[in-house]
């Protein structure tokens, strides 16, 4: 009778741990209400309302956490709003996904590159020279703002009146 009690324990846990695994979706089918949001989320930062594209955008994430797509067209928002550290932050949950994302690896080094991590910058557009070692348009991209150079690093601090 113990050993009945037993076997029916062990199995009730093997189901209760086994179901979130049964009911998981492979990572490439993202929920398509996700990716609507995406794409109203892109209309919406090349029309320039980067908020409203926010917004759009981080409702996209609530539906599919997995669409890493929304995470890089995010850190897109985040740079033009030139917030560098938020659109690092960003990229780097795409990459936590899928650390091969050409895109978010292009975004990222140019948000270091904006806030004068030039060096970490480099490892990015070595990674992805190696994903794309005939070219592709995120290696040119993240060349062209290495040789640019940081903008927001290079200004100039306000400065403050000392006091007497």
């Amino acid at each position: 009778m113990q050993s009945l009690h037993r076997l029916l324990l062990v199995g009730a846990a093997g189901v209760i741990l086994a179901a979130p695994v049964a009911s998981q979706k492979p990572d490439d089918q993202i929920v398509p209400k996700s990716q609507e949001m995406l794409r109203q989320g892109e209309t919406l930062l090349a029309a320039g309302k980067f908020e409203t594209a926010d917004d759009t955008l981080e409702t996209a994430l609530a539906v599919d956490p997995r669409n890493r797509a929304a995470y890089v067209v995010l850190a897109r928002v985040a740079q033009k709003e030139k917030l560098f550290g938020k659109a690092i932050r960003f990229t780097n949950k795409a990459l936590a996904l899928e650390p091969a994302d050409r895109d978010a690896l292009a975004v990222q080094g140019e948000a270091m590159v904006e806030l004068g991590a030039v060096p970490r910058a480099r490892d990015n557009l070595a990674k992805l020279q190696k994903l794309c070692p005939n070219g592709c348009q995120q290696l040119a991209m993240l060349s062209a703002a290495i040789s640019r150079g940081p903008s927001v690093a290079a200004a100039k601090p306000v400065q403050i009146p000392k006091p007497n």
